[in-house]
């Protein structure tokens, strides 16, 4: 009888142990052939990125209904929110303004407004491009300007635009919050950037149908290699990079190789090489005097854009600077006729 004991035992064990050598070569094996990163750049599988296009296109982007948090003062012919909506769990805060005027039928023609690059740490949801975004305001548009995570109040970590897709992520988000709005036409949203913003324009505009018509004022809108080879100090087309940008371009590099070693890599992360899926037209405004970005991202994209069969134009400013200073009301004015041509 202990004999029988003793076997069944010895049996159980030899059995177990088995199955949990098994087990873990199984896991083992598993985690050897995915790529993972400290910067949570990754999670990838079979050398596709998180920053991928094809990523970006899979993902959920619910939005949430907009909570007021603050009435501000008005603006010349429309009200000023402060809002907040939810993205990946976070609480993203945003300057909603409203036209005064009798909504139409269908709800007002609405534009996602993407700021540029600004040190998190001084942003504040009321300051910086007040101007800019009046100029669309008041000439009959819902605005909707999200701060970005980690911006202002907004949680999470400010990731940056280039190496994570986090503020696109917030801005696809944004889009879906604002077509929730009672007074927005949910079939009328267009698109504004500035700088980072006009990286995130088109993004977007290549993942989301709903964008339907997009304006980027000196945008960071070349290829992910453009990005690596032609965006540094040493030349009139080599200028410097925004401060805080940089460490991404050589994680990306160390862990898929170079865009001359790695093209179908790079091209899986450029917004480029999508645009014959692109929402709807841009239009591209850029000075020659620009000293952040430089002036051939613009004419490039202009030409890509045409070579795959989309509308696009582009206004070249001389001598005007990155914020296009000396030539501001004539873009805003382009910028709002373009968008009355599309969105009204």
């Amino acid at each position: 009888m202990n004999k029988k004991v003793l076997a069944i035992v010895f049996l159980t064990v030899v059995t177990f142990l088995f199955l949990f050598l098994f087990r873990n070569k199984s896991v083992t094996k598993f985690i050897s052939q995915t790529d993972f990163t400290e910067d949570n750049m990754g999670g990838e599988t079979s050398g596709e990125s998180d920053l991928s296009i094809e990523v970006l296109r899979k993902g959920d982007y619910p939005g949430s209904d907009l909570v007021i948090e603050q009435t501000l003062s008005e603006g010349s012919n429309y009200d000023r929110y402060i809002v907040s909506y939810r993205s990946e769990g976070l609480n993203i805060y945003a300057l909603l303004t409203v036209p005064q005027a009798e909504v139409p039928i269908g709800g007002f023609p609405t534009i996602v407004f993407n700021h540029g690059y600004i040190p998190p740490a001084e942003y504040s949801t009321t300051e910086r491009y007040v101007a800019y975004q009046d100029g669309l305001a008041r000439n009959g548009y819902v605005t909707f300007k999200s701060d970005y995570r980690g911006h202002g109040n907004s949680e999470g970590e400010p990731t940056g635009a280039y190496g994570s897709n986090g503020y696109t992520i917030d801005v696809l988000n944004a889009v879906a919050s604002v077509k929730r709005y009672p007074d927005v036409n949910p079939e009328k949203i267009g698109m504004w950037g500035h700088s980072l913003g006009g990286f995130i324009t088109l993004r977007s505009m290549v993942v989301s149908k709903d964008i339907k018509a997009g304006v980027i004022w000196a945008g960071v809108v070349g290829s992910y290699p453009d990005l690596i080879n032609n965006w540094r100090r040493g030349s009139a087309t080599r200028v410097p990079l925004p401060s805080g940008a940089r460490r991404w371009r050589q994680v990306l590099q160390d862990q898929f190789g170079t865009p001359e070693s790695n093209p179908t890599f790079w091209n899986s992360i450029s917004a480029n090489a999508y645009l014959k899926d692109i929402s709807g037209p841009l239009q591209l405004h850029h000075g020659t005097a620009d000293t952040s970005v430089p002036v051939e991202f613009s004419e490039k994209l202009e030409k890509q854009m045409k070579d795959a069969g989309k509308e696009a134009e582009l206004f070249v400013y001389q001598g005007d600077d990155h914020n296009l200073a000396s030539n501001f009301s004539t873009a805003i004015n382009r910028s709002v006729e373009f968008f009355d041509k599309y969105l009204k």
